[in-house]
């Protein structure tokens, strides 16, 4: 049976979700839990949130709407990982394993940080200024949240996916220096995910004070919506749907013949008061019944409050076994076991080493490196790890040519290959 594939998701608490999160991150987070032959991780972001918010306040309220926020748009915490980050001590463990292998080079490189330098140069400041350790650090944070669940799909937005790539070469330097233990995982951007403009036509966003809140009483937003920027065209004119911020949100809720007749209403003339109250209505059919859940929850912070729990409870059954493995390999150990003389692990350490792996295609992999980290020998990818295990149980019996301690065979460094018959006709070949 084949493994699921993990899939990661995490929001900063540092905000009241709008139109805009739901329509871009909240409800295709929710549809994509559902899908089958997958396993699925939801946290709160809260540790993230300390760089950006320094008032405990806001922190709390924004945590507690979030979740609330999560669960009202239909978000089962029984199906999935649903947890606060805070929560997972093992992150903060792991976070700072990742750091002892990462390189300042390139965390030099990380957008954020880059931003706040080229900033603070334009103002004539210290280059450093305003930039906390925190800032700094936020990318290795970020690689624990994925590294810790061995994440292989993280649905990200095009702005995002350096930092799943700086995960990568993170997860890479630790399983060069310690062994196979962290999965490399990949970004998923996906392009049509729809991107609402805001009150005033640009992008919907709290920063330029023009969203409609996600969850505000049924009035509250419909005043908001009536406080859409149209142009001056009388009833009875025909209105242009491309650029209209009106025609843009009520298609991303809308089914596709209410798109149409909407558009046929532009080209009739419709009264833009009457356009924005059918924006509101169609947003309200939709919106009324989880901000009725919404409600409660946020009355009620107890009942989030215990589902955070179990959900922290049901992540670190994951978390705490790993970290366990992770301390091993780096060498946080029980003093009384017995290690091995160090002779004998440089001995075991020069010889090439078969390593078995998954990847984020569901595959499993098998590799032969050298005492190094190079590359020797690389497997075609198999349906599940009996059978990768059989194949190098294959190489190291029947291969012929040098062969080292445990049935290892000696390749000379660089060899490549992908398919194991020609791996095998190479290895026989050189031993003729």
């Amino acid at each position: 049976m084949t493994s699921p594939i993990r899939y990661l998701t995490g929001i900063t608490t540092t905000g009241t979700p709008h139109l805009g999160n739901y329509v871009g991150a909240l409800r295709p987070a929710v549809q994509a839990s559902r899908r089958p032959g997958t396993e699925n991780f939801y946290f709160l972001a809260d540790y993230h949130a300390l760089i950006k918010c320094d008032d405990p306040a806001r922190m709390q309220r924004s945590t507690l709407e979030i979740a609330a926020c999560w669960l009202a748009t239909g978000l089962d915490p029984e199906a999935v990982f649903f947890y606060r980050q805070s929560d997972i001590p093992e992150i903060t463990e792991l976070t700072w394993l990742l750091t002892c292998v990462t390189g300042k080079g390139l965390l030099n490189r990380a957008h954020a940080y880059k931003a706040q330098l080229d900033k603070n140069l334009e103002a004539g400041l210290d280059p450093d200024q305003d930039v906390t350790a925190g800032l700094f650090m936020y990318p290795v944070l970020m690689a624990a949240d994925i590294l810790m669940f061995k994440a292989h799909r993280i649905p990200v937005g095009r702005d995002q996916v350096q930092h799943i790539e700086m995960a990568r070469d993170m997860a890479s330097s630790f399983n060069h220096l310690y062994g196979e233990h962290l999965v490399l995982p990949e970004a998923e951007v996906d392009e049509s995910v729809a991107m609402l403009p805001g009150l005033d036509g640009r992008k919907m966003s709290k920063s330029y004070d023009n969203v409609i809140a996600l969850f505000a009483p049924r009035e509250q937003m419909r005043r908001q919506i009536f406080s859409i920027v149209t142009d001056s065209r009388a009833p009875g004119e025909p209105k242009e749907a491309q650029g209209s911020a009106l025609f843009q949100i009520f298609q991303a809720f809308a089914s596709a013949d209410e798109t149409q007749q909407l558009l046929d209403a532009y080209a009739s003339g419709i009264a833009w008061s009457d356009a924005k109250q059918l924006l509101f209505e169609r947003i309200d059919r939709e919106i009324a019944p989880m901000r009725e859940k919404y409600d409660h929850l946020v009355a009620h912070p107890g009942e989030l409050e215990d589902i955070l729990k179990r959900g922290a409870a049901k992540a670190r059954e994951r978390a705490t076994p790993f970290m366990a493995e992770l301390r091993d390999a780096v060498g946080l150990r029980n003093l009384a076991r017995r290690a091995a003389p160090a002779k004998e692990a440089k001995a075991k350490a020069a010889l090439p080493q078969f390593k078995q792996y998954r990847e984020a295609d569901g595959k499993f992999y098998f590799k032969l490196v050298d005492a190094q980290g190079r590359l020797l020998l690389q497997s075609k990818g198999f349906d599940s790890p009996q059978q990768a295990g059989r194949r190098v149980a294959e190489l190291r019996s029947t291969a012929s040519g040098p062969h080292l301690g445990d049935g290892m065979v000696e390749l000379a460094p660089g060899i490549v290959l992908t398919e194991v018959s020609s791996a095998l006709q190479e290895l026989t070949d050189a031993g003729n």
